[in-house]
């Protein structure tokens, strides 16, 4: 699907580059918008020349869509139960019981996915000129400070910038469809970010190790940055309380906001879980899940659901994923990141 922001080579060119800057330059968004993203919304060693043409042909159209799978965006409810922080939850902007958030999931698309298919036949090569032994093929990797390595490494944060853009300009739209509907201003409707955390990325980050300070590569697969208070990458509005968290369950059950701890710097490289995980196949959902009916036996619970299509929808039911609750809950013991609120859906859209 084509989205709704139209850019040439060049524009496109500049959001690889420059990320959720470039929308927030176009008026897709707030200035107070960079400062809750992480990253600020931009990877600086972005590398537009490694990118194929193949890749920009896939994203240039894609600026604004949600895509498949996974992927959606979600109006979610506060009650006042599910407040387990209440001074974390105010620092995040969430202060008001029954108060609404919506929550989008989505990445750079079919530009990142062409990117990892190019680099991945690159890399085939790559462990046989140094020796390397994968046990799978998806696992095809290259020396960091090699050529290949390097141009993956660029290539990869022109990806992770378009992601920032897409996610950026879908937030603008959702100001823009709230005006409309509550004909009120979205500042009036306190529709700020509260932040837009990576996933599957790899990042060069400073962590102590076996009591030395040394620059590794983070490599968070399925999850997410989870840093504590005080950590200097974070932006002033976030340094004292810690960094926001997403960790997203299903459709039907939920999904919670949490913060960073130290205990994640010390026991996971400053990282937590991303999502709580399938428990079974989409192939399999769908032989067990009729879309339809899970479409309408949700709108009973009060959660109205619309999707491109049925069978994409079966595929998220929430009996296809772990309970969320039994994860954070995990996580929160395990002590890599702490509770702050649960947030219940009311609407999904799904792409």
């Amino acid at each position: 699907c084509k989205g709704f922001v139209k850019v040439n080579k060049k524009e496109f060119t500049d959001v690889m580059l420059s990320g959720s800057s470039w929308c927030v330059e176009k008026g897709y968004g707030w200035k107070a918008d960079i400062e809750r993203t992480e990253s600020y919304g931009r990877i600086d060693w972005a590398d537009p020349s490694k990118v194929s043409e193949k890749a920009v042909s896939r994203g240039i159209d894609q600026l604004g869509t949600l895509g498949s799978g996974n992927h959606y965006l979600e109006a979610q409810v506060v009650h006042a139960k599910h407040i387990f922080d209440p001074e974390t939850a105010k620092a995040f902007g969430i202060h008001t019981p029954e108060q609404v958030v919506i929550m989008v999931h989505c990445g750079s698309r079919g530009f990142g996915h062409q990117i990892g298919t190019d680099y991945l036949r690159v890399f085939e090569g790559v462990v046989k000129k140094y020796n390397i032994e994968v046990r799978d093929r998806e696992l095809m990797c290259a020396p960091f400070r090699s050529t290949e390595g390097q141009d993956y490494y660029g290539a990869m944060a022109c990806a992770a910038n378009m992601a920032f853009a897409n996610r950026q300009v879908i937030l603008h739209r959702i100001r823009e469809a709230f005006e409309k509907v509550f004909k009120t201003p979205a500042e009036k409707l306190e529709m700020n970010l509260v932040y837009d955390v990576a996933h599957n990325i790899a990042k060069v980050e400073e962590h102590e190790i076996d009591g030395k300070k040394k620059k590794v590569v983070v490599h968070r697969k399925g999850s997410t940055r989870a840093f504590p208070p005080g950590h200097p990458e974070l932006c002033k509005l976030y340094r004292k309380a810690g960094q926001p968290i997403i960790i997203g369950g299903s459709m039907e059950t939920g999904s919670h906001l949490l913060v960073g701890t130290e205990q994640a710097m010390r026991e996971t490289f400053g990282s937590t879980a991303h999502g709580s995980g399938r428990t079974m196949s989409r192939a399999a959902a769908k032989k067990q899940v009729h879309g339809e009916s899970l479409q309408k036996a949700m709108e009973k619970r009060g959660i109205y659901v619309r999707a491109v299509s049925m069978s994409g929808l079966a595929e998220e039911a929430g009996m296809a994923y772990k309970d969320v609750d039994e994860v954070i809950e995990t996580v929160h013991n395990a002590g890599i990141s702490k509770k702050v609120v649960k947030l219940i859906p009311c609407g999904n859209v799904k792409g």
